[in-house]
């Protein structure tokens, strides 16, 4: 009986410990949709999404963040930033496609397929709190795993 409840004791302690690992420090997800098309593909891209960069308040424009959506909180989105505004900043970072205000602890986020994304452009801006995590590498499909990359869009946004 005792080697039982020694091994469930294990048991229960790694599960603590994964579910730690889980919120606080690494998880990983998948990114479905059209909106993040050609950085992710329409099927679906298995990616690593770090914590510790939005817990620092590091993220910066450019960045590939998961969010909780604005608009349904039992999904996540899987966007870039392209616009954002830490408190205490004495001006916010201009979206490039146009002048918009992005409030203090928000972030302006729009997919990289831009005719074909429901983004900051619908929801408005997002508050910081939503972020998840940053997205940092893909690891599916195997033939185009490697770091995802912070850029700057550099399209023109059609209305």
């Amino acid at each position: 009986m005792r080697e039982v409840l020694g091994q469930a004791t294990g048991l229960l302690q790694f599960g603590c410990l994964l579910h730690c690992f889980h919120e606080h420090i690494l998880d990983v997800t998948i990114c479905i949709g059209p909106s993040m098309i050609p950085t992710f593909n329409l099927e679906g891209d298995v990616v690593l999404v770090e914590f510790w960069t939005t817990r620092r308040q590091k993220l910066v424009n450019g960045d590939v963040v998961v969010a909780k959506s604005p608009t349904n909180p039992k999904q996540t989105v899987c966007k870039r930033i392209c616009g954002m505004r830490r408190e205490g900043e004495k001006r916010p970072d201009i979206n490039p496609h146009g002048v918009v205000q992005v409030p203090d602890g928000h972030v302006w986020l729009q997919g990289d397929n831009l005719p074909n994304s429901t983004d900051s452009r619908h929801y408005g801006p997002v508050p910081l709190a939503l972020i998840r995590g940053k997205v940092f590498y893909k690891i599916w499909p195997l033939g185009e795993a490697g770091v995802v990359e912070s850029k700057l869009m550099n399209q023109e946004l059609k209305d």
